[in-house]
């Protein structure tokens, strides 16, 4: 059945206290706008259309971004209420028969369920407006469903109409809706603002529907429906998104160690067979291969992890690729632009930054390497560092296949070691070495026998005088 859909996006989100648009406020890596926009087009809506107002720029900017000519906008230049929001928002939309579904921009628990199951109704239902109701333990702030004897709906009541009794009333009326376009056209253009906000209501076309053609209604269930009006409630809305993100990967064949504990971006693609152990965060667009073991604590963002690769607990990678088989950590840093090949091994405290390390190579303990190209099977010892930076300009160090460099080595770039070189100890590397040559560059150790026992005495000296 044809269909198209209105998210209403205008209202400045006062109780957010925050200069960014309410709509625009991040729920598991995506604006909350994102989310029942998402919904629609997934639920098969012919066209969409946002109603922005307050922040209009960065709202459309949004949705080019995201949904890139598969989205209008309409604006509303003024706060005349929900219904006057609908009014400016139907001048955009195109069809003139079928279903409009209307919703929210601050609902991002909305599914394309919610939308097929109104859709639905509309089948066997020939009511001129269908509407999802829920029961609210607490009802402050929600429109009361007002019913008859028969139970057939006459009316929402905005709260501050209600009386001491429809107040109690714990039907509420969420705000979606399925409606005949014709219908809400027409509708819409006789709204009268004869209410406590002095304003157009959407929620006044209901009782114009029940008196000429009737009102369907399906219940549903609250946890899907909640609004964010505030940072309490955005907290919430994300706590169930992230458990719903979390329970559709492990259906899928991931295994989550405790589904509350983990942060996963809407973003995020997992294959089956992966493991992701407690409190462990993916952002953005990670992508996470078959038989990839993720331990507690792990940071990823947009990072892709492939086949069998193991991060050990408390591996930050940023924007980077980890090759099939591949170990990292405990405690590892890989800043972005880094690429670490199959069966290479990233140890604890030890960090990269642009950098790309070989397949099978090793640096397993307290080195940085940043601005780097690491060949296959190269070793790094302990406490290695590329010198990367002159204060102005960042090189990069060049270590060929089958490098092998004791602890406690410095390169300072431009630098290019050929193929098997080795670099003893403690070497300051100043000038490129050949091809399977061996590089020392070290002070000569001096010794002088006996002479302890007199340095000793020397230094008790000072420290008695220092007193």
């Amino acid at each position: 059945m044809t269909f198209c859909g209105m998210i209403l996006a205008a209202g400045k989100g006062t109780r957010m206290k925050s200069e960014l648009p309410k709509v625009l406020h991040p729920i598991a890596g995506r604006p909350l706008l994102f989310y029942p926009v998402h919904a629609l087009l997934e639920a098969g809506a012919q066209e969409v259309v946002v109603v922005v107002g307050h922040g209009k720029d960065r709202i459309e900017q949004m949705l080019a971004t995201y949904f890139p000519d598969r989205v209008v906008t309409a604006f509303q230049p003024e706060q005349r209420g929900t219904g006057h929001a609908v009014a400016c928002g139907l001048a955009k939309v195109t069809h003139t028969q079928g279903e409009l579904a209307l919703a929210y921009g601050d609902m991002p628990l909305l599914s394309a369920s919610t939308f097929q199951g109104l859709l639905s109704l509309t089948q066997t239902s020939p009511a001129l407006l269908h509407m999802l109701t829920t029961w609210a333990d607490s009802a402050t702030g929600y429109g009361r469903i007002i019913r008859d004897a028969s139970a057939s709906v006459l009316e929402v009541k905005e709260e501050r109409d209600c009386t001491e009794v429809e107040t109690a009333i714990r039907e509420v009326n969420p705000g979606v809706y399925m409606v005949d376009l014709p219908f809400i056209r027409k509708a819409v253009g006789n709204l009268e603002s004869n209410n406590a906000q002095r304003e157009l209501l959407l929620t006044d076309v209901v009782k114009v529907a029940a008196k000429q053609g009737g009102v369907a209604t399906q219940t549903w269930d609250f946890a899907e429906l909640q609004g964010v009006n505030d940072r309490r409630d955005l907290a919430a809305c994300e706590m169930r998104m992230l458990r719903r993100i979390a329970e559709n990967h492990a259906l899928r064949g991931v295994t989550i160690r405790d589904l509350d504990s983990v942060y996963i971006d809407h973003e995020v693609h997992i294959e089956a067979d992966a493991t992701l152990q407690n409190a462990v965060v993916l952002r953005g667009a990670c992508q996470i291969k078959r038989g990839a073991f993720i331990d507690v604590g792990c940071v990823l963002e947009d990072v892709q992890v492939g086949e069998n690769a193991y991060l050990k607990p408390y591996t930050v990678a940023t924007q980077s690729r980890i090759g099939q088989e591949a170990q990292l950590g405990p405690f590892a840093h890989v800043r972005p632009r880094s690429t670490i090949g199959r069966r290479a091994q990233i140890g604890n405290f030890v960090e990269l930054k642009s950098t790309q390390v070989g397949e099978g190579s090793k640096a397993n303990h307290l080195s940085y390497l940043g601005d780097g190209d690491i060949g296959d099977h190269v070793n790094i010892g302990a406490g290695t560092i590329f010198c990367n930076y002159d204060g102005t300009h960042k090189h990069r160090t060049v270590l060929e296949e089958g490098v092998f460099v004791g602890s406690d080595s410095q390169f300072v770039a431009p630098i290019k070691v050929g193929k098997n070189a080795y670099v003893g100890t403690a070497t300051t590397v100043t000038v490129d070495v050949p091809e399977g040559a061996l590089a020392i560059g070290r002070v000569r150790q001096v010794n002088k026998p006996g002479y302890a026992a007199e340095l000793r005495k020397r230094l008790r000296r000072t420290k008695a005088d220092d007193r």
